[in-house]
């Protein structure tokens, strides 16, 4: 069955969809969009350290996106404008990592692959590294579900329940990298926020609870990754963007459905 590059293509994209969908919610409740844009756009400087060691892409993704995310998260409270500070590094990284893979010489790279996803190209290794991370991801948010909510919902109310908001921060950081990193295969790293947000985003108008829009994320994502896939095979076009297409399709679609019935009420 993994034989097939399509079935591994659509096991591929269904993981991440998984991996995305709960911590999408976070980011879409916490208003932290551009953080996960910043953490995709300096995995790209991953991608070349991992290239120049000659080692699998995923341990350089990884790395990178946890230094950047931990590197936001602390900066962010010692006086910097968060915008201007994501700016910064997700840019500056993203620009440092190109021209990093620029001077590797002998090695044969496809920058649009790491840029916009390979998704076809997918091996049953990288599928064990997708779905490794996606259980991972989904493990540590199942495990401090509550915690992150109430984090989210009021510090104060946090602090008071003897929460750490800050821990739970750390827990959103490392499950945000670990997304970013198996995710840069499937959707590359210029479209891994877009697989964040938009199916979490269509998810909120059509749910009454938390734990309700993040199961309604992961089928939406796993809904846009089988239909993009087959919109890219039938119509011959880039699988990552397809998939984002789809995604951005169904929030149009759920997002007008709902202001139709907002205003004939």
């Amino acid at each position: 069955m993994l034989d097939d590059f399509m079935m591994r293509a659509t096991l591929a994209g269904v993981g991440v969809a998984f991996a995305a969908a709960p911590l999408g919610c976070f980011v879409v409740w916490r208003r932290m969009a551009y953080f996960g844009d910043a953490t995709a756009h300096a995995a790209i400087l991953g991608v070349a350290l991992s290239l120049a060691l000659d080692m699998s892409i995923f341990p350089g993704a990884l790395a990178i996106a946890l230094v950047m995310a931990v590197t936001v998260t602390v900066l962010a409270g010692r006086g910097y404008a968060m915008d201007t500070l994501l700016g910064v590094l997700a840019h500056s990284a993203l620009a440092f990592g190109l021209v990093a893979v620029s001077f590797l010489s002998g090695v044969r790279i496809d920058l649009m692959a790491y840029l916009f996803g390979d998704i076809l190209a997918v091996s049953t290794t990288d599928l064990a590294v997708i779905w490794g991370g996606a259980l991972l991801v989904i493990g540590l948010i199942a495990w401090r579900w509550s915690a992150l909510l109430m984090a989210t919902l009021n510090e104060d109310l946090a602090y008071a329940n003897g929460l750490d908001p800050r821990r739970e921060q750390l827990v959103l950081t490392v499950s945000l990298a670990i997304t970013v990193a198996v995710a840069i295969k499937v959707v590359g790293v210029l479209l891994i926020a877009a697989m964040l947000i938009i199916p979490a985003a269509a998810a909120r108008s059509l749910s009454r609870t938390p734990e309700a829009m993040a199961l309604i994320a992961a089928a939406l994502g796993a809904v846009s990754a089988v239909a993009g896939l087959r919109a890219a095979y039938i119509f011959d076009t880039p699988a990552g963007p397809s998939i984002v297409c789809v995604a951005a399709i169904l929030f149009g679609c759920f997002n007008l459905i709902r202001w139709q019935g907002m205003r004939s009420t």
